[in-house]
């Protein structure tokens, strides 16, 4: 899980370009939108994107985005139990 939650960091700086972080900045309970790293809608779909690029992770909607994208850890659970890569 802790190796999952590294590689989701640096995906995620890599993918919405976040230069000025490295993965040790992204606490991994820390809100991805609003108070914590930040994110808009438009970074939303960013993530939306890697997940199904790098783990064939499909997000039906809006709704199911909000639920996988609370923190790093809550992405990195999802991805465990839904990835197909």
């Amino acid at each position: 899980m802790d190796e999952l939650i590294e590689e989701l960091k640096a995906s995620i700086i890599e993918a919405l370009n976040l230069e000025d972080l490295t993965p040790a900045d992204i606490d991994a309970d820390a809100p991805l939108f609003g108070e914590g790293l930040g994110l808009d809608s438009i970074d939303a779909l960013e993530l939306i994107v890697l997940m199904e690029r790098n783990y064939g992770i499909r997000l039906k909607d809006a709704a199911a985005g909000r639920q996988v994208f609370q923190s790093v850890r809550v992405m990195a659970e999802y991805v465990m139990a839904h990835r197909t890569k």
